[in-house]
């Protein structure tokens, strides 16, 4: 199954129209012809079955035959944050995987020995929506703004917190202050305590 994404398409838009290098790409890449059946999502959990009503490879439109809500069998939410890497395309390998295994939200931190302070959101968005395409998710991960380690500690959103390697000098009494507040310690899966 070949799946398209578009933020925008809700169960009352049809006709849709692609873009331009959509359009290309199921026209001339996948010789896809009016008739043909396509498969889009929103990346809100609805999968769209749509029947091509002009094949153009400049502007291709489909109309929605039938809509399904894909509900995930998870009880739980996962929320990455990641320092990005010297060598951006392990940070890129490390998107796709993570979309790939169905995370819901992603946060690029800086640390204070990080060596990249800058990213581009652009580009991230880019390479999780083709993850989300090629491992047919129908949920895009959310990729949130740039913030700093102690930032993201002091918001303190997340009930559990998973931490790991050791913190260094400001970023340790950061995460001390965070578990003083929750009188909680958590250790890792080998019983290390993480402070």
């Amino acid at each position: 199954m070949q799946l398209f994404y578009n933020s925008e398409i809700t169960k009352n838009t049809s006709p849709f129209t692609f873009d331009k290098i959509e359009s290309r790409h199921i026209i001339k890449v996948l010789r896809k012809k009016e008739g043909d059946m396509i498969y889009l999502t929103n990346g809100k959990g609805m999968l769209f079955t749509c029947k091509i009503t002009d094949a153009n490879d400049k502007k291709c439109t489909a109309s929605i035959i039938k809509f399904e809500e894909k509900q995930g069998s998870r009880d739980y939410y996962l929320h990455i944050a990641i320092a990005p890497t010297k060598n951006l395309s392990r940070m890129e390998w490390f998107l796709e995987k993570a979309t790939e295994i169905g995370i819901d939200e992603i946060t690029p931190i800086i640390c204070d020995h990080s060596e990249r302070q800058m990213i581009k959101p652009e580009r991230f968005h880019k390479i999780i929506q083709s993850a989300m395409k090629q491992s047919l998710q129908f949920r895009l991960p959310k990729l949130n703004d740039t913030i700093t380690f102690s930032t993201l500690i002091k918001k303190g959103t997340h009930k559990k917190m998973l931490y790991y390697p050791l913190p260094k000098r400001r970023e340790k009494k950061a995460t001390k202050q965070y578990f003083a507040k929750r009188r909680c310690c958590d250790t890792d899966w080998a019983g290390r305590r993480f402070f």
